[in-house]
């Protein structure tokens, strides 16, 4: 999805500070792409990026406008419809990872026709997706799941790809939601997905490889979430995966949106996962553990990860903060104890 960069960020009337987890995906993982951030004077949020109004990022040279907020249910208010409609009289394509698609927005499709201007509805997924099989395929394959969604999935994703680079290994961050398709410029966002699709559109996403690489898929969910579980389990049965990393937010109390349900243990979590993971892959296995201890200071996180990692008998971290280089050493292990091949004579 070729969709014009510089971008300006939009916070707009934003309060929950993980309801702007698109516009912070993209302002740390491509921040050379980003002139700004739109904010109105209700939101305390930021993302350390200046501050302008549309008129002054098409200035500053933007030339899309990402809407990148999320809330319940991926709707856009008259607000933010408001803000969209100036960003295009600005000059300005306009991007979005909602639900409500801005082509379905009337008065938005005739000032982007009328100015030759386009509108990017990042969750529109592929057309013609398979229906899984579960058969099995060649690669090696990573899947991030969480005890809740929003808990770090797609950054322990992206720093695993990194890791297993610098180790020489050869790696592709495969995006299933909004943020990381942002970020890397395509994937299927998979909870627009048809429910029998799920699965067929994670092999379609990942599809078997013989080059030794691997494919690190973004999880999304989680099993232990009433809302979100269906999309958790048919990423489990596509992606086949080889090692599942389990991904927490130890600052959190209750379910994200259900707060009168406790979050689920680690261990009862990641037994959970692995347990649904052995329906197409049954060898599968737990590499390690990250948490996003951005609530915490160094210290009280190194306890954390401590704690953590004695608790499950893997290496734990925060990728952020800590890196991932026990994780990715525990992924390669099983391939460095392979005896050597006998030299034939």
């Amino acid at each position: 999805m070729n969709i014009p960069a510089p971008y300006l960020l939009y916070l707009g009337h934003t309060t929950d500070p993980v309801g702007i987890k698109t516009s912070r995906g993209l302002a740390e993982f491509r921040r050379h792409d980003c002139v700004g951030e739109f904010r109105h004077d209700d939101c305390p949020l930021t993302l350390g990026l200046p501050r302008m109004s549309i008129a002054e990022g098409a200035a500053a040279g933007a030339r899309t406008l990402v809407l990148g907020v999320a809330n319940a249910g991926g709707t856009m208010d008259l607000p933010m419809i408001a803000d969209a409609k100036a960003a295009l009289e600005a000059g300005l394509n306009v991007a979005s990872g909602l639900h409500h698609r801005l082509n379905a927005v009337p008065e938005l499709v005739a000032i982007a026709n009328a100015r030759g201007l386009a509108l990017f509805d990042v969750r529109d997924p592929p057309a013609n997706l398979p229906v899984g099989t579960g058969r099995p395929r060649a690669g090696r394959r990573i899947l991030t799941v969480g005890t809740d969604c929003s808990v770090g999935k797609m950054y322990a994703s992206l720093a695993l790809v990194d890791g297993l680079r610098a180790s020489g290994q050869t790696a592709d961050f495969r995006a299933t939601g909004q943020t990381g398709i942002l970020i890397a410029g395509g994937g299927v966002p998979l909870d627009a997905v048809i429910a029998d699709f799920i699965s067929g559109a994670i092999e379609y996403l990942a599809p078997a490889r013989d080059d030794g690489g691997w494919d690190v898929i973004e999880g999304q969910g989680s099993l232990f979430h009433p809302s979100f579980a269906g999309v958790s389990t048919g990423l489990l049965h596509g992606a086949q995966p080889e090692a599942l990393v389990l991904c927490h937010d130890p600052a959190r109390k209750g379910i994200r949106g259900l707060p009168e349900r406790p979050m689920p243990g680690l261990a009862e979590c990641l037994a959970a996962n692995l347990q649904v993971a052995r329906l197409t892959s049954p060898n599968v296995r737990a590499a390690g553990i990250c948490l996003n201890t951005s609530s915490f200071s160094e210290a009280e996180a190194q306890r954390l990860c401590g704690e953590a990692g004695h608790l499950l008998g893997l290496p734990c971290t925060d990728p952020y903060r800590f890196g991932v280089e026990a994780i990715i050493d525990n992924l390669l292990c099983h391939e460095r104890s392979k005896p050597a091949p006998i030299a034939s004579r």
